[in-house]
């Protein structure tokens, strides 16, 4: 416990308490707090200045970040024909239809994203309070609910992240690694932070991006200057 502490305490004060850093620092400093023994995911926390209560502020959406997770992602298709066919040669992990909402409803959920054809959404619908709670569900604003099933396996296998905002308009999203270099973690930032600025509603009033906050998976959070972060486009 006395290394633990000791290791948390050294972290703490790399991050100077109460202060904003602009983006080229605060992506450095993140890095300099990597400590475990494992490649530490970099996370971003986003607070909003919308009230998801309201649909057209309910901010969800896609984004395939240019230098990916770093993670492994596996995906679940579901489809039938021709569309099996191109998911399987896509390069998709699991591709069912009515066998895999059994395996779903058996409690094999080992996969991390789901495409499905539109066709196919009803039979999905029978597992969606299982994928549901899980942020599985497809949707057709993330392009997991689409025709074009092999650029959904592709873009998903390349680094898509999908978000959207909790009942407090937070939305988090992995940004890559801490052995990714500074700037690749920079680029991913700033090509999430486009894609939430174009979502913004014409209804939200006040500040858009009210604060904004990145860390690794065991480490102090760094806050950035949100108004630089609004002023990507």
């Amino acid at each position: 416990m006395k290394k633990v502490a000791k290791r948390l305490q050294n972290l703490n004060s790399k991050v100077e308490k109460g202060k904003v850093y602009d983006l080229d620092t605060a992506t450095s400093l993140v890095k300099s707090l990597a400590s475990a023994k494992f490649d530490e995911t970099v996370e971003v926390a986003i607070r909003l200045g919308v009230d998801p209560r309201h649909a057209d502020q309910m901010i969800r959406g896609a984004v395939v970040l240019p230098h990916g997770t770093g993670k492994k992602v596996r995906v679940a298709v579901f489809a039938k024909g021709i569309k099996a066919d191109e998911a399987k040669n896509a390069g998709a992990d699991i591709v069912g239809d009515d066998d895999l909402v059994q395996s779903i409803k058996d409690g094999n959920i080992d996969f991390d994203m789901v495409i499905a054809t539109p066709d196919m959404m009803a039979m999905v619908g029978k597992v969606g309070k299982i994928l549901g709670p899980k942020g599985l569900m497809p949707n057709p604003k993330t392009g997991t609910v689409t025709m074009d099933i092999a650029k959904a396996v592709s873009n998903a296998k390349s680094g898509q992240v999908n978000f959207r905002v909790d009942k407090k308009g937070n939305i988090h999203a992995p940004l890559g690694k801490a052995s990714f270099e500074q700037s690749k973690i920079k680029d991913n930032l700033l090509e999430l932070i486009k894609n939430i600025n174009r979502l913004k509603p014409a209804s939200a009033k006040g500040k858009y991006i009210r604060r904004t906050c990145i860390s690794l998976t065991m480490s102090p959070s760094v806050e950035i200057d949100s108004q630089e972060l609004m002023d990507i486009k």
